[in-house]
């Protein structure tokens, strides 16, 4: 037998980490472009781009830990659900494994036969699998899904902050958001690669967000730095 590596098997921190370091890129390139449209000066770009790094790293990984969490109460209370129904009814736990196993194409003889021998080897585990789809691979993880997007927000908000140090001009709001893109699209492939997936649509569809999150925030700037003027 050859060993598998399924991309599925990470896609709980993977989701964390794509998701932190693609609004990580996006919020503060923004907010860079925005802020430097209206006219402030560098240290004051520099203020907020830190300022949006750290606010949004903490943010992020509060989010992801209270929706994490919640799902895995959500599923506490599914599990404990199924003990008692197993508790209670048996037979009609093993019929309901029986017609799961029926309506995937087994034969109902077949389907029978499987529902009794996987019952009595492990029928809660059983259950949550085939009728509920719940996996250990899918499981809530609050903690890694916290660490995960806190941390690719963090490095993520970083790159698009280390351009105010390089372009200190008025031409930063398109170097920043040029390089941003560049950035989109090297975490669009990098996140197609961790999930076995083609790169052309990946990098497609965060470019494109990326670029329009990017050039409304560019507008809204220029018009509040010139009505401000």
């Amino acid at each position: 037998m050859h060993e598998e590596t399924h991309a599925v098997t990470r896609i709980g921190w993977l989701r964390a980490a794509i998701l932190g370091a693609n609004d990580g890129i996006v919020s503060t390139a923004s907010l860079i472009a925005g802020v430097a449209a209206a006219g402030v000066s560098q240290s004051s770009i520099l203020v907020t781009g830190t300022a949006g790094l750290v606010a949004g790293a903490m943010s992020m990984a509060a989010g992801e830990y209270v929706s994490v969490s919640s799902q895995g109460d959500a599923e506490k209370a599914d599990v404990e659900l199924e003990k008692r129904h197993l508790a209670a009814d048996p037979e009609f736990e093993l019929e309901e494994l029986t017609q799961i196993y029926e309506q995937r194409g087994l034969t109902r003889a077949l389907a029978e036969q499987v529902a009794v021998q996987l019952t009595e080897h492990d029928a809660l585990d059983t259950h949550l699998r085939d009728e509920l789809g719940m996996t250990d691979a899918m499981a809530a993880r609050p903690v890694q899904a916290a660490a995960a997007s806190a941390a690719s927000f963090a490095i993520g908000a970083a790159l698009p902050l280390a351009t105010v140090f390089v372009d200190q001009g008025t031409s930063l709001p398109w170097t920043v958001s040029a390089a941003s893109l560049i950035f989109l699209a090297i975490l669009g492939g990098l996140g197609a690669k961790a999930g076995n997936a083609p790169m052309l649509r990946p990098i497609l569809r965060v470019t494109f967000w990326g670029a329009m999150a990017m050039a409304a925030t560019i507008a809204i700037g220029s018009v509040l730095g010139t009505t401000v003027g």
